[in-house]
């Protein structure tokens, strides 16, 4: 089967063409307009979708090497996140689909995320436990079976990824903050301020990172934004990390779950890259991450888990209607 899969959830345009499980290509275009802003403008990103979301589908057919007609069906992002984002995916994927008689399936964004992890592999197989982390979600997830998900756990305030952004808007060092954090982590001490570790000891598996983003507010407020810089971030860093990958290795060991899947864009982050692997090394555990590229947001993840979808006959209707709150 080939499946076209189309994703416009919050600030980037993205199609995708996979065959069964191969990526035969996958179109991404990121909004920079919103770098002036500080973060996304709802208003600006629905508006740049419209303008991409034609030229990024066909150039996802041309790189696939395929025609339209030999797409067997669409799957599209319908929740959550921006509801003029999710409208302009979601409907031009059901006019694409009523145009040539396609079956189409709405996908949820979340779940998308933890299919990262299955294309062009087809390892681990569940049950196992998946910690999606991004710049609106932080949730530890069961995958009991495929198609079936158990939440044990969520942020209770800030999200991983809007902690990075938060915390490089009070630093003066751009958006998004993920990537210049970890870039500027890597050679710097990550235990010049011993930021808080919340929630680690609460005996449930919620997250909270509103008061390290405080503390962190704090420690600049006394001594100042541009000393130590490097370190002061790499701190904020171990502190945020070492929150998530404790909680989802006692949930994982809880659970009796040997494999741990990551997924979202915190995913792409090296120190909990490789801090992860660490961990679940010495705990005899096994830990998947998706290829950076796919970590963040991005149409292949929704065209595979829209893959199964249509494999398992299921299709949706043309009342489809965009969910921002949508849960998995």
């Amino acid at each position: 089967m080939i499946v076209l899969g189309i994703e416009s959830s919050c600030d980037e345009t993205s199609a995708a063409v996979v065959r069964d499980d191969h990526l035969l290509s996958n179109i991404i275009a990121s909004q920079e307009v919103h770098r002036e802003f500080g973060g996304v403008v709802p208003e600006l990103a629905s508006r740049a979708h419209a303008r991409h979301i034609v030229p990024i589908v066909k150039q996802a057919l041309r790189q696939a090497n395929v025609t339209i007609n030999e797409i067997d069906g669409i799957a599209v992002t319908y929740g959550p996140g921006l509801v003029g984002s999710l409208l302009v995916g979601l409907n031009f994927a059901k006019a694409l689909a009523f145009t040539h008689s396609i079956p189409f399936v709405g996908v949820n964004h979340i779940e998308g995320h933890i299919w990262a992890n299955f294309i062009d592999v087809s390892e681990p197989q569940p049950p196992f436990i998946a910690l999606i982390i991004s710049g609106g979600h932080t949730q530890l997830v069961i995958v009991e079976a495929w198609g079936t998900y158990r939440t044990i756990g969520k942020t209770k305030d800030d999200a991983a990824g809007e902690a990075f952004d938060k915390v490089a808007k009070m630093m003066n060092l751009g958006y998004p903050g993920g990537p210049v954090i970890d870039r500027m982590a890597k050679n710097a001490n990550s235990q010049f301020v011993r930021f808080p570790r919340a929630m680690m000891t609460d005996g449930n598996y919620d997250f909270s990172f509103s008061g390290l983003k405080t503390a962190v507010l704090y420690y600049l407020r006394e001594h100042g934004p541009e000393n130590h810089q490097a370190d002061v971030v790499a701190s904020f860093q171990a502190a945020l990390s070492d929150v998530l990958i404790e909680k989802t290795i006692q949930a994982a060991k809880a659970h009796r779950l040997s494999s741990i899947v990551l997924a979202g864009g915190v995913a792409c982050n090296s120190y909990i890259r490789n801090n992860f692997q660490v961990r679940a090394t010495d705990e005899k555990l096994n830990v998947y991450l998706p290829k950076p590229i796919l970590c963040t947001d991005n149409a292949a993840m929704i065209a595979r888990a829209g893959l199964l979808k249509l494999n398992q006959g299921e299709v949706s209707g043309y009342d489809l209607a965009p969910k921002p709150s949508l849960r998995l």
